[in-house]
Order: C-alpha cells, then sequence, then structure tokens
C-alpha cells in the first residue's frame, strides 16, 4: 500500500512544501506555488513536462455569479518557472459539456479528427478571456472529479510505465490506490478513460499511464502535492532496492563492454570531432551542440546493451519529441581504434540513420502528414566519450541532453525490474508529426537573424570588441567572448548572460556548461593559445560560425619619431601576425566543419592616412588592410573576409588610457585641467577627432559594432575582401 498522503520526509525526492509561505496564498497563487515546488525537483518532472491544475470558484464577469473555474498549465512553459499568465482558465461545466458534442463528432467519423477539433473548442470554453493556449492535457484535469490534480513524468514512474510487465507491477508496488490506463496519446479520449476509471475504481488516487507518466489527485492541495511525492518515493525506492540487488552500477545495463576515456583524451577526441560532426548534423538547419560526460551517461554508453536499449528508443513522448525516436550509437571502440576510425563510423552511422528515419516516416505518415523533417539525429552516442546533444540553440540543446538522461534513467529502472519497452512507432510517428504538433510549430516567431550562429569575438573584454558582442547576441547569435585576460573576457560573458539568461536543461560537462556566452583567454599572437581556443568553443558549443579580430594595440612613436624595435615587433605581432593566427588556425576547422562562415578584422582610417607619432601602428594597419584581401583569396569560397577601419575610437577604448588622453590633449593644445574627471576629457578629445570629420560626430563602439553586424549577417553575403570605412567622414582617408 502507499503511504500515507502526509509523509514529509523523502529519499528520493524533495519536499519543499513550506506551510508558513503556502498560508499567505490563495487561489490561483497556491496553484503557482505547488507547481513551482513540483517543478523544481527534476526527478519530479522534467523541463517543460507535466502539468497541474485546480478547480476554483470565480465570479462570472458576466453573471456576476459563482462558477467553478479550472486553471490548468497551459500550453508551453515550464513548471519551475510558470507564473500565474502561464495558466489556462475555462469553465468546468463546458468543458464537461463537450463530452456530447465530442460523442457526435467521433461517431461521425475518425476519432483522431475528433480530437484535434476539440482543441479548437476548448476556446469557446475560456474563462474570462485568457490569452494563455489550452494545453492537450486539458480533459486530464477536467474530468478526474477531484479539486485538485498533478500530472508529472517521473523516471521512476515512467520505469515502470515503460516495462513490459507495467500492470502486475503498477498493483503490486502501489496496491488498489493506483489505477492503470493503457498508452493512449494525450487528449479528449483519454480523459474520457480517466474519467470511467475513476467512476470504477472509488479508492484509487492516482493513474499509472501506460510508458507515459503518472497522474494523482485530492480535494485538499498540499495532500495533492504530498500524494504526487509518495507515489514517485514509492516508485523508485522499489526500484533501487532491485537495482542493488541486481548488482548496482557495475551490472547496470549488462556491465561495462567499454572503458572510459581519460577527461584529457575525451576532451581531445571531442574537439577532434565535433566541428566536422557539427556540419553533417548541420546539412539542413545549423545546429548547437552540447556535450555530457558525466559518470552516468559514461555507464550507459560504456555498456553492453546499450545498441540494444540505444535502437529501440525512448518511450515517453515528451522525451523522443526532443530526442527523435532514437539516438545513433557509434559502435566504436575507444581502447583500440583512433579518431579517424570513429569519423569514419560516424559518417556511415550518420548516412544510416538518414535512410532510417526516412523508411520509418514513409512506413508511419498519413495523408495528411507534414512533411519530412530533418533526418539528422539530436543525440550521439560514443562509447568511452559520452553523449552530444544537438539543437537550435543553446538551451535547446541542453534541454535535449536532459531529456535523453531522463531517457537513460527510466531504461536503467525498467531494466532493474523487468524489461525496457518502447513506445510503438506508429504511436511515435503520431505524436511527432500530430497537426497540432505542426501547428504550433509554425506559430514560433520567426528566428533572429544570427540564429544558430556561434561567434568569436577577439578583444571583446573592453571597447569595440565589447558593443560587438552586445550587438550580435541582440540577433540571436551565441557569443565567444575572447581577450587576453580571462576576466574580462568572462566579465562581457557574465553581462550577456545576466542580461538573456542561462536558458534550460541540465548542464553539460565542463566548459559545455555554459549559455549564450562564455569568456577565454587567448594570446593571438601564439599559436597554440589559438588552437586552444578554437578547441575550447568546439567543446561549449560544437563549432563557430564568425569570427570578429577586435584586438589591436598602439605604440606611440617618441618626439623624434623613433619606436623601440620590441614595440615595433609588438606592433605587428598583434595588428598583423596575431588576426593572420586567428584567420590561419580557424581555416582548419572551417575547412572541417564545412559550413560557410566569415572573418572579420580591425584596420584603422590610419592604415591610409600618415600620421606624425604613430608610425608603427599606422604601418601595421595597412598592412591588415592588405591581410583581409589576402586571407578573402585563400579562405575562398567557404569563408568571407573583410574588415572594419574606424577613425578614432575614444570612448570606451582600451587603446585610450586617462595618460594616453591627456597626452592627446596636450599635443593638440586642447584645454584641460590635470584634476577633470576622465570622462570629460574623453568627452573633449572625441569632439576634437570628430570636428576633423564631415560629419562633425564622435565615433562610438556601437557605429564600429554595427558594421560587424552587417558584415557577419547575409546582408552583404557578396562581400568579400572590402574594408568598410567607419571614420565620421575622414576625408583624408578617401581612396586615392
Amino acid at each position: 500500500m502507499a503511504k500515507s498522503p502526509q509523509s514529509k520526509t523523502y529519499q528520493f525526492v524533495t519536499n519543499l512544501w513550506n506551510d508558513a509561505d503556502a498560508a499567505k496564498l490563495k487561489g490561483v497563487d497556491r496553484l503557482v506555488y505547488r507547481s513551482n515546488k513540483l517543478g523544481a525537483d527534476q526527478r519530479i518532472t522534467n523541463t517543460g513536462g507535466g502539468n497541474t491544475s485546480s478547480k476554483l470558484k470565480e465570479t462570472d464577469p458576466l453573471t456576476g455569479k459563482l462558477v467553478e473555474v479550472l486553471w490548468v498549465k497551459g500550453s508551453g512553459g515550464d513548471l519551475r518557472t510558470s507564473t500565474r499568465e502561464n495558466f489556462s482558465s475555462l469553465y468546468q461545466q463546458k468543458l464537461l459539456d463537450l463530452q456530447k458534442s465530442y460523442a457526435k463528432r467521433r461517431d461521425k467519423g475518425l476519432k483522431s479528427v475528433a480530437e484535434d477539433d476539440m482543441v479548437a473548442a476548448y476556446n469557446h470554453t475560456t474563462f474570462n478571456l485568457n490569452p494563455r493556449a489550452s494545453s492537450i492535457d486539458t480533459p486530464l484535469h477536467s474530468f478526474i472529479p477531484a479539486k485538485f490534480v498533478d500530472h508529472m513524468h517521473p523516471n521512476a514512474i515512467i520505469s515502470i510505465a515503460a516495462s513490459k510487465r507495467c500492470v502486475e507491477l503498477t498493483k503490486k508496488i502501489f496496491g488498489g490506490e493506483m489505477a492503470y490506463v493503457p498508452w493512449m496519446r494525450p487528449g479528449f479520449e483519454l480523459g474520457l478513460a480517466m474519467q470511467a476509471i475513476c467512476k470504477k475504481h472509488k479508492k484509487a488516487t492516482g493513474i499509472m499511464m501506460g510508458q507515459h507518466g503518472f497522474i494523482s489527485w485530492d480535494n485538499d492541495d498540499k495532500k495533492c502535492y504530498l500524494r504526487t511525492l509518495d507515489y514517485i518515493e514509492q516508485a523508485a525506492a522499489y526500484i533501487e532496492a532491485k537495482y542493488q540487488a541486481k548488482g548496482g552500477d557495475s551490472a547496470a545495463f549488462g556491465g561495462a563492454k567499454f572503458q572510459t576515456l581519460s577527461q584529457e583524451k575525451r576532451n581531445e577526441t571531442f574537439a577532434a570531432i565535433l566541428p566536422w560532426l557539427r556540419g553533417q548534423v548541420s546539412q539542413q538547419k545549423r545546429f548547437i551542440g552540447t556535450v555530457q560526460d558525466d559518470e552516468k551517461i559514461l555507464r550507459f554508453v560504456n555498456s553492453k546493451d546499450t545498441p540494444r536499449l540505444a535502437e529501440l528508443g525512448t518511450s515517453c513522448p515528451d522525451h523522443f519529441l526532443r530526442t527523435k525516436i532514437k539516438p545513433l550509437y557509434v559502435d566504436w571502440n575507444p581502447q583500440t581504434e583512433d579518431v579517424a576510425m570513429l569519423k569514419k563510423k560516424l559518417g556511415a552511422g550518420l548516412e544510416q540513420y538518414r535512410k532510417d528515419y526516412a523508411a520509418y516516416y514513409t512506413k508511419c505518415k498519413h495523408a495528411s502528414s507534414p512533411a519530412l523533417r530533418d533526418p539528422n539525429p539530436t543525440i550521439i552516442l560514443i562509447p568511452g566519450c559520452g553523449m552530444i546533444a544537438w539543437g537550435k540553440d543553446k538551451s535547446e540543446s541542453r534541454v535535449t541532453a536532459e531529456f535523453y538522461n531522463c531517457a537513460v534513467e527510466v531504461m536503467r529502472g525498467a531494466e532493474a525490474i523487468d524489461k525496457y519497452i518502447a513506445l510503438p512507432q506508429q504511436e511515435a510517428f503520431d505524436i511527432e508529426y500530430w497537426l497540432l504538433e505542426e501547428a504550433k510549430l509554425k506559430r514560433m516567431p520567426a528566428e533572429k537573424e544570427l540564429a544558430r550562429q556561434v561567434v568569436i569575438v577577439v578583444g571583446a573584454g573592453s571597447g569595440i570588441g565589447k558593443e560587438v558582442a552586445h550587438r550580435l547576441v541582440k540577433e540571436g547569435a551565441h557569443i565567444v567572448c575572447v581577450d587576453m585576460k580571462a576576466e574580462t573576457a568572462q566579465a562581457t560573458a557574465k553581462e550577456i548572460t545576466d542580461k538573456y539568461g542561462v536558458g534550460i536543461g541540465v548542464a553539460g560537462s565542463g566548459i559545455s556548461n555554459c549559455g549564450p556566452a562564455i569568456g577565454l583567454a587567448c594570446n593571438i599572437t601564439d599559436r597554440a593559445s589559438v588552437r586552444a581556443m578554437l578547441d575550447q568553443v568546439a567543446l561549449a558549443y560544437g563549432g563557430f560560425d564568425h569570427i570578429c579580430v577586435t584586438a589591436g594595440v598602439f605604440w606611440p612613436s617618441d618626439t623624434s619619431g623613433h619606436i623601440p624595435d620590441d614595440k615595433w615587433a609588438f606592433t605587428f605581432g598583434v595588428n598583423v601576425t596575431g588576426s593572420y593566427i586567428v584567420g590561419d588556425e580557424a581555416a582548419r576547422t572551417w575547412k572541417e566543419q564545412g559550413l560557410k562562415g566569415s572573418l572579420v578584422l580591425t584596420t584603422s582610417a590610419n592604415a591610409v592616412v600618415a600620421k606624425k607619432g604613430s608610425v608603427a601602428y599606422d604601418c601595421s594597419k595597412a598592412a591588415a588592410n592588405h591581410l583581409v584581401r589576402e586571407l578573402a583569396m585563400e579562405l575562398a569560397p567557404t569563408v568571407r573576409v573583410n574588415g572594419v577601419a574606424p577613425a578614432t575610437v575614444v570612448q570606451g577604448s582600451a587603446m585610450f588610457p586617462r595618460d594616453r588622453v591627456i597626452g592627446s590633449l596636450a599635443k593638440y593644445n586642447i584645454p584641460y585641467t590635470e584634476d577633470e574627471a576622465t570622462e570629460s576629457l574623453v568627452k573633449k578629445l572625441a569632439q576634437f577627432y570628430a570636428d576633423r570629420t564631415l560629419t562633425k560626430a564622435p565615433i562610438t563602439p556601437a557605429d564600429q559594432a554595427e558594421a560587424y553586424f552587417l558584415l557577419v549577417s547575409q546582408r552583404l553575403s557578396k562581400t568579400t575582401g572590402q574594408v568598410i570605412t567607419v571614420d565620421g567622414g575622414l576625408y583624408e582617408a578617401f581612396l586615392r
């Protein structure tokens, strides 16, 4: 028998309910509270998965009378972060009345058509013009005759739901308190089935949903919350006892077949294959990767049973909507085979996977099915190394990784207590290619201009580089902030993640535990440092698309026009050789990846205007101008190479510390005082330079960032080997 719903201590889940906090809340706010607490524990439900509801008395805005309203988590959103706005509200009686309409529609035609018609009918039951779209699970919550209902996707419960003896095990573990319903696609029919179960099994307080999850209820919201925890706790305890009895981790999935490579060797292997692999899976649309190589995923990919279990695919619909019907498992021996063999096997595996996916589509499609989707895998399993997950952005790839982790835990549990079974292919297809899912995809907003792309910004710690990083992330790019000092690069990355968030989903391993931006240190004059940085980018995102080099140095000549030899070499080393090394090393990766990209170098208006006191800088920038043209030749046709030539940018520039600003003011006889604020000094110098231009306006880092954006975007997709001048109209720099 299940434990009392008043249980307060747990081993396999965490009771987060606080009576004092809950007592301050009423109505929908208590539903939000309950939902957040359930969603906060990933052992209870996965990201975006599950839903909760409350049937509450509300005042009808039309009649002024009290009516029963079903508040239920709407389509989309995540329980952990849901607010009141994430819940739809519907007249409970109108939902019940839809049963008559559904029966008539079902009698006249296909059940699946009637199901889809009901989703549209929910709009006619909306209470108080609530704009939140209703979930397809709405009938499950409405038709169960209890005030509070939780529908969750815990790994422990799904392990039972996805086991061959599910019915027998449900009865054995939970007695008569949990009923059973065989797999049905979420919707009206499933809601009716649950309603019938509740009428037949008066003592039931939960229902095991075959190969899906479970649902539980109570007329007290705290008891409902605790009952949900109790069921999960009981399932997990049963599984762990059986798991340990069978040998625990050492015997999991049939025991280990391969040994894990060292962390260093894993990183080397991933860095060697990821850009190439990203190019392979991005043939239709670009993907961002997440690497995971923690102990649990390695236990799975190294095991004897992995080929069998991976081929079966996932069970819970929430899982395979993210991970596809199955992953790509690569039969590679990390102890006896090299990276070249791994690439060869990956290539063959990808080709076969695409054929299998196309065959699955052809076999299962209906006349009305949407067109074949991208046939590339979103999960790749490599013995000795771990897992690679792919998504449209870092957040989605992290969520994809999370869902396959859930699938692995489900397999572990099911194999411990019985035998794992997957959802039949036709049922899986009908979920994956459901017309309602297709409609949802089409309603999603258009992707931003630089979505799915990774941009490395060298010099992102300050000035133009920092501005470029902030400009490009606004367009959906993932940003790698690079600077000589790790702390300045990471500071810019933190500014971005603080503003845009790190996304959702489980963390990857090591550097793959990142969001839309990371900060890395690199000395661009050192080839080994550049290669190490590019390898780190591969581990973080799977590869990169564009590089913007904004780093530069200025060393003035003395009053006689002399500059020390070492400072001359240093200036050329950073401003010319560094850009060359970055382009040359990146060329290897771009070639491996096979995706179009761009390289943007920073030159200067000084490249074509001789100025006293800046001979090393001016000559280096003239060389950088020509480097743009040379690299455009070398990297074509895959990579476009262009330059941005600013005139003097004083504001926010690392090349203009206070002492240089003062020196320049003195040089040009611009009045100032020694105790004057730096901001005031900078403004004076910036305006002096502006007055020498045709536009008479100071040039800012934001002005330069706009040029970088244009060059990495597709707006100038046929432009290469060119230098765009952003100098306010410095006529001395006009071409001649």
